[in-house]
């Protein structure tokens, strides 16, 4: 299975935050959309990437005044990405060699998804599903 198709299925929406807002901010961002981490975009090109992970490291390590930082200040800036064509069990090496829990996906340049560790899980559940169900139709046939 292909990240195009996993997309297919989820969808291609991404929420996306400015650089410049507060980190208050972006930890309302998070909750209200129920999510992990959001792609930081200036100018419609992607910048960085902001997790929850990060907000959590850098409180630890700077404190609740990092509440009034910018998301500039505590962004991924080396974001690792997948293309639409890439295989989800691709993906899911690299996520787990990197420790990486979201990429963004691109192509042509342009950020066109985003694929979560849970999306990739869920690929491979429904693929598991699928090929038992085909045996369980054989073998009723047989």
């Amino acid at each position: 299975m292909r990240i195009a198709d996993v997309l297919q299925n989820k969808g291609p929406a991404v929420v996306t935050v400015d650089p410049g807002i507060t980190v208050s901010a972006l930890i309302g961002e998070l909750a209200r959309r129920n999510v992990g981490a959001l792609v930081v975009v200036r100018n419609n090109a992607m910048v960085g990437i902001v997790t929850e992970r990060d907000v959590v490291r850098q409180i630890h390590e700077r404190g609740a005044g990092l509440l009034n930082a910018s998301v500039a200040d505590i962004m991924t800036t080396a974001v690792f990405t997948c293309a639409p064509a890439d295989t989800v069990d691709s993906l899911a090496a690299t996520m787990t060699e990197r420790r990486i829990r979201h990429l963004p996906v691109l192509e042509n340049g342009h950020l066109v998804g985003i694929v979560s560790i849970g999306d990739v899980v869920k690929s491979r559940i429904d693929e598991l599903q699928s090929e038992r169900d085909q045996l369980e139709a054989y073998i009723d046939r047989s």
